[in-house]
């Protein structure tokens, strides 16, 4: 049966879950995203992938600085929504709102709660060195990612990293496992038989917000270290380190069984000592360039081996 169904989202994480709903015949009388921001080069103002995608559909987009006073709450009851369905939105909603839909407000969450709740569970995964991860539907509550999940027909899924594998690759894989999982939590949902569980308290972890300062590159970690926090922040906002003065994001690697002095290139490839063992570099992106493998960027750019970075 066709639910009334209020969609929160922002960023493109977001967008399959959308589609997914508007595809099993819901009806999404509003579409609630973050506000247009100033972007790029031009700083032009730039709508989120969420208000991009709802306006080719003929969604009607909302985009409220915050939800809490009566004027917002208002608005967001005269929907009369069955229910509301929240993906990577960004903002928190007040106890009022969360009540406010018959069968309640529900999330797609990127990680296997109650680990990695917060606001980057994909790169805190793969900076980790998780061997999976997943996708958790829950019903929201005001706590922060605390509210009981759907664990029954398959609406927690497990998902293995891979050990290349980026937060961009996982990223993806996420976002449409969050799309399938979805619609059949609301169906259930619906039907009365959503099996809902407090998560567990003893392997809560959290996910907190990539600062800049975390960005950069030291190679006096052991190579393991490296590579995980190098892909588990490919390709935004990219782990980076200096070459001849010209900054460098290292999109890519795979782990190395050379070992030298750590930030020398051990041979004519980018294979990069660190404090144990070496990786090699892969893909690479020069800074106000486009990525670029590291075969390609090598064909301009000599790294002999017993070069310095950093």
């Amino acid at each position: 049966m066709p639910l009334r169904l209020i969609f929160m989202g922002t960023p493109d994480f977001a967008v399959p879950s959308l589609l997914a709903l508007v595809a099993a015949g819901h009806e999404i009388v509003a579409v609630y995203t973050r506000e247009a921001k100033p972007a790029k080069r031009g700083m032009e103002l730039q709508i989120t992938p969420v208000a991009r995608e709802a306006e080719k559909l003929g969604l009607p987009v909302l985009t409220p600085k915050i939800l809490k006073t009566e004027e917002a709450l208002a608005a967001f009851r005269a929907h009369n929504a069955d229910a509301a369905v929240v993906v990577a939105y960004g903002m928190i909603l007040p106890k009022a709102a969360l009540e406010a839909p018959r069968l309640g407000c529900f999330n797609v969450h990127a990680s296997l709660l109650p680990r990695w709740r917060g606001a980057a569970p994909i790169n805190r995964a793969v900076m980790a060195g998780d061997k999976e991860s997943g996708v958790t539907i829950m019903q929201m509550d005001e706590g922060l990612d605390t509210g009981a999940m759907a664990k029954d027909l398959g609406m927690r899924e497990a998902l293995p990293i891979g050990d290349d594998m980026t937060a961009g690759d996982l990223h993806d894989a996420l976002a449409a496992l969050g799309a399938d999982l979805m619609p059949r939590a609301l169906a259930a949902a619906d039907h009365g038989t959503l099996t809902l569980t407090p998560q567990p308290q003893e392997a809560v972890t959290y996910a907190a917000k990539i600062s800049k300062d975390e960005t950069r590159i030291d190679w006096a970690k052991p190579a393991f270290e490296v590579h995980n926090h190098l892909r588990g922040l490919s390709p935004f906002p990219g782990a980076w380190f200096e070459l001849d003065g010209v900054r460098i994001k290292a999109l890519r690697s795979t782990l190395a069984s050379e070992s030298g002095l750590p930030g020398s290139a051990l041979d004519d490839s980018l294979t990069i000592a660190c404090g144990d063992g070496a990786i090699r570099l892969t893909q690479i992106q020069r800074e106000g360039k486009r990525p670029m493998s590291a075969e390609e960027f090598l064909r301009g750019t000599s790294v002999k081996r017993g070069s310095r970075v950093n």
